[in-house]
């Protein structure tokens, strides 16, 4: 499974924790939620429900739609597939949530989880902003020694449109800084309380069977 395919599951199953939803509205909230656009399309999304549908962590049911004449249903038409979670699925959803490892730090994925940060323990909150901050860092290194090396060969836009790339990134490690601080308070909010070690640094190294998950 994809990296995309990996967050639109986590997407789906968080958006129907609550509640359930047909395809349209599924894909409305997604797309909201998350601004994938115009990139994340029916296309992508019937076959990942079809597929969880078999995997038992949804189950669809049919409503009657109220607002549909009588003589629409007479002629055949459907209403609209409604998608609820299983117990399986909320399952599901709740192993997805506990997954801290690089996964859940990059671009697809940082941003899901984020979404559902209300559902998630303070410990796996810590740790996957820990572990995005980790991967930032490295982005901004790279950055700094990519431009400092090419500036002097770069047009004047070209080293403008670097240099916006370069603040944006400094920008959400900054955001990310204020966000691991305000856990590490929630976790200890006692005064003079010691800061979690690795404050800003990456998490420490899986061992044995944890791989992806952080398990």
């Amino acid at each position: 499974m994809g990296k995309r395919a990996e967050a639109l599951e986590l997407a789906v199953l968080g958006l129907l924790h609550d509640a359930p939803l047909h395809g349209y509205e599924l894909r409305k909230r997604v797309n909201s939620l998350l601004g994938w656009g115009r990139a994340f399309s029916y296309g992508t999304l019937y076959p990942t429900l079809k597929a969880m549908v078999r995997l038992n962590y949804l189950a669809e049911d049919e409503p009657v739609d109220t607002m549909v004449p009588p003589a629409s249903h007479r002629s055949g038409r459907r209403g609209r597939i409604a998608y609820r979670l299983t117990p399986e699925g909320k399952e599901r959803f709740a192993e997805l949530l506990t997954q801290t490892g690089p996964s859940a730090w990059d671009d697809e994925h940082f941003g899901v989880h984020f979404a559902f940060f209300g559902r998630a323990d303070a410990d796996t909150r810590l740790r996957i902003l820990i572990g995005r901050r980790s991967r930032l860092q490295e982005k901004l290194d790279q950055f700094r020694t990519s431009l400092s090396r090419t500036r002097e060969r770069l047009d004047a836009y070209t080293v403008e449109l670097q240099r916006h790339g370069l603040e944006s990134v400094e920008r959400e490690v900054k955001w990310l800084d204020g966000l691991i601080s305000a856990e590490q308070r929630s976790m200890d909010p006692s005064p003079g309380a010691t800061p979690t070690p690795g404050a800003g640094q990456p998490p420490a190294p899986v061992t044995g069977n944890e791989g992806e998950n952080g398990r």
